[in-house]
């Protein structure tokens, strides 16, 4: 059961004492330490919804997700329609009550198996209040410590269309209730516009989710914005898309001459770019794969010296905000 955002020096909702803001005995923060929410957490974390891979397979996917935690990783990505509550069922096996591990999940969407993308937008406000049931239910607490409104605003991912277009204040409205009531502890947002992070700010966004990398660079202005207002960035698609036709890190000449003078991945080289970027940058990389795990994990001891980080930031950004792809 994770500790989900109870303030520290009160109990869990099963009753044990919170654990502080430290990493697995042992084993240092990846990355190094960030903010997140107010809490001190490593900058590397992990992104479960590749799990949903090992539907089929468990003990694999625990395996997986334990392993996260013995290499100090402290913060985990998830959301209640990643494989129809899978993952957040492995998190309330796997993660205890004095991991310390702040566990953030996210609502706007809802499963579709049957539809031509697995999931449909759930964006109403009281679709929004019943998936954060659905997520305290699965998780078992009775607080999530932070929750991320996956707005629809850019790609690539779901569109909205008829009653599913809702204005951001009524999204917020209905969260900062739920805040109000204790079941929230922060909001963040995913998939986002400059106009409607604006906007949002003043409700208390603690962190930002947008496509970010290397080579797709599109919100270079959001996390700036950020990093100006102590929120924390976390973005996906870190290392470019795995979609055909759309910018990749890891073919970057660049990237690949870097990761060679270091004797690291260009996997690597590109995570720990972003690192580098801005020290509000976190880090949610996913896998399904123990040792892909470990690499990613890696990455936090890279150390990029000036003239390989110049070389790295003349690489050109190509926009992906147009992509719809999944």
């Amino acid at each position: 059961m994770p500790e989900n955002g109870t303030p520290h020096g009160t109990t869990s909702p099963h009753g044990t004492p919170d654990a502080q803001d430290t990493p697995a005995p042992g084993a240092a923060r990846p990355g190094g330490a960030g903010t997140f929410a107010g809490r001190t957490v490593s900058r590397i974390g992990y992104g479960v919804m590749q799990l949903e891979r090992l539907h089929a397979d468990r003990p694999a996917a625990l395996a997986v997700l334990r392993r996260a935690l013995e290499l100090g990783v402290d913060h985990l990505d998830t959301a209640q329609f990643y494989g129809d509550g899978f993952t957040n069922d492995l998190i309330r096996e796997a993660v205890r009550p004095d991991d310390g591990v702040l566990v953030v999940t996210k609502v706007g969407a809802t499963p579709d198996p049957d539809g031509p993308l697995p999931l449909r937008p759930a964006q109403r406000p009281e679709q929004l209040r019943a998936d954060v049931e659905a997520n305290l239910a699965a998780l078992g607490t009775d607080r999530l410590a932070v929750v991320n409104l996956r707005r629809l605003d850019l790609g690539p991912g779901l569109t909205a269309e008829g009653d599913q277009v809702v204005d951001v204040d009524d999204q917020l409205a209905v969260l900062t209730e739920l805040r109000d009531e204790g079941k929230i502890g922060a909001i963040g947002l995913s998939a986002v516009t400059m106009e409607v992070l604006r906007r949002a700010l003043p409700a208390g966004i603690v962190c930002v989710q947008n496509a970010y990398s290397m080579v797709a660079r599109d919100n270079e202005d959001m996390l700036e914005l950020c990093a100006a207002e102590g929120v924390a960035w976390v973005p996906f698609f870190p290392l470019g898309s795995g979609f055909p036709g759309l910018p990749k890190v890891t073919e970057e000449p660049a990237v690949r001459a870097v990761a060679a003078s270091l004797g690291s991945t260009p996997e690597q080289v590109g995570l720990a770019w972003l690192l580098r970027r801005a020290p509000n940058v976190l880090l949610i990389p996913g896998t399904s794969r123990v040792a892909h795990l470990e690499a990613n994990v890696a990455a936090g001891t890279l150390a990029l010296d000036e003239e390989q980080g110049a070389a790295l930031d003349a690489v050109a950004s190509r926009p992906m905000s147009q992509a719809r792809l999944g």
